[in-house]
């Protein structure tokens, strides 16, 4: 939401919610969030069932925790849609660990031929050693974008470096691993 769109009346909302439990401001918030919430998650291939129940366990969260929205450092829609975006990574995790009562068979035997285990290994060794050469500054940066999955304003924030440096030091890092994995084929 941008400035103009809704975005105060949004955070008003909010505030409501957090000093009165307001059940009308709750009910304006969810009829103006709930349906993007909901395409958001369908947006990122949630089955249609899953996409409702997050949906419900978005607004769930808001009505909670209306309190924590601060409106001098975050919109609505943003502090909503991360809520969303946190629950469906808690619930992608827990998918991950539901353990089956049998031995998956990918575990009993392997699923690519020796040869291409073997190639695997080895560009993943070659990977490695391309990122051991970067500087730490691009290294730290690859490392929480890439293998943290970290997005780039988090990035921002944790190194407390500006977002075109975070940037910057991600198109530079990328250039250089591009290039040494080039020479090494």
């Amino acid at each position: 939401m941008r400035p103009g769109d809704g975005a105060e009346e949004a955070a008003g909302w909010l505030r409501a919610i957090a000093e009165h439990a307001d059940r009308v401001a709750f009910v304006a918030l969810y009829g103006r969030f709930a349906p993007r919430v909901k395409a958001y998650l369908l947006r990122l291939s949630l089955p249609l069932a899953q996409a409702e129940e997050l949906t419900q366990e978005v607004m769930l969260v808001a009505w909670r925790k209306a309190a924590q929205f601060d409106a001098g450092t975050t919109a609505a829609a943003a502090w909503i849609f991360t809520i969303a975006r946190n629950l469906r990574v808690d619930a992608a995790r827990r998918a991950a660990l539901a353990t089956p009562d049998e031995e998956p068979q990918e575990y009993l035997e392997p699923t690519l031929p020796a040869d291409a285990q073997l190639d695997q290994a080895r560009r993943a060794d070659r990977l490695r050693h391309a990122l051991a050469t970067l500087p730490p500054e691009q290294a730290d940066v690859v490392r929480l974008a890439f293998f943290d999955d970290r997005p780039h304003a988090e990035i921002e924030r944790r190194l407390g470096i500006p977002l075109g440096t975070v940037k910057s030091r991600l198109r530079l890092a990328m250039a250089r691993l591009r290039a040494q994995l080039d020479q090494l084929k």
